[in-house]
């Protein structure tokens, strides 16, 4: 039962930004198991958007395995909820590939974040996170990622990137990317930047008669799209990214 689970603070560096008083009532002991078998492909997706099934919290936990040869390709948009959390506890056995593309936008006082931990458990797997914040108001977006690599995981090849991007003033975006390497023949990078709409691009834009929201809304999409650039349902991937440009549109 909750009552007797310890709820983090603050002072957790996995729980670090989050708005841990929403998780009074929460089950913190609630963990989805993904086990993927040899060989075997697995896709799966989280939209948290607008609706009447949408909570003020919003946690989902998930812990992966992902077996030698198998492959694991998850896509998330936070777009709703006062605090929205994904994290996601993924173990690489050999050869395996892990692939996440993640989005969250928001504005008010929410929160919206990513927490992985990626552990390459055995030689030659690989791993890809691709993470984009959009946030206005006082909105906050994190991504908190660890990459594990222990000491025979040798011929690992992983990667994390992260780009925030603030609308207005007030709003804020945080990135923790963290690697853990014990092996000595990897491959291993991360990368995490913030920054504002390049105010040239929408000068140029402008000049050639696009209005000032449209303009916005093409440099947001393009910003948002590496997310789910690995997708390769066209169709899915497009109703996705635009749940996250409607929820831009009507804040802004």
């Amino acid at each position: 039962m909750n009552s007797v689970i310890e709820l983090p603070t603050r002072r957790e560096e996995a729980w670090r930004y989050s708005r841990v008083e929403r998780l009074q009532g929460e089950n913190l002991d609630d963990w989805r198991i993904i086990d993927i078998a040899e060989g075997e492909s697995f896709r799966d997706t989280l939209l948290i958007a607008d609706g009447p099934d949408t909570r003020p919290t919003e946690l989902h936990r998930w812990r992966v395995t992902v077996g030698e040869g198998a492959r694991c390709e998850l896509f998330a948009v936070l777009s709703s909820a006062e605090y929205a959390r994904l994290e996601i506890e993924v173990t690489l056995k050999q050869g395996a590939h892990f692939e996440l593309g993640g989005i969250t936008v928001g504005g008010r006082e929410t929160v919206r974040e990513f927490v992985t931990r990626v552990v390459h458990a055995e030689p030659e797997a690989t791993s890809n996170q691709t993470v984009r914040s959009v946030h206005w108001g006082h909105g906050t977006g994190n991504f908190l990622g660890n990459i594990d690599v222990v000491r025979h995981a040798q011929k690992t090849d992983a990667a994390q990137d992260f780009k925030g991007l603030l609308l207005e003033k007030g709003a804020s975006v945080n990135a923790v990317p963290q690697l853990e390497i014990f092996a000595d023949d990897v491959k291993c990078a991360h990368g995490a930047s913030v920054g504002q709409l390049d105010e040239t691009a929408r000068f140029y834009m402008g000049a050639r008669g696009l209005s000032p929201d449209l303009a916005r809304r093409l440099l947001v999409q393009a910003f948002l799209g590496d997310a789910l650039v690995a997708w390769d349902d066209e169709g899915a991937r497009q109703a996705m990214m635009q749940v996250a440009l409607d929820k831009v549109d009507k804040a802004l």
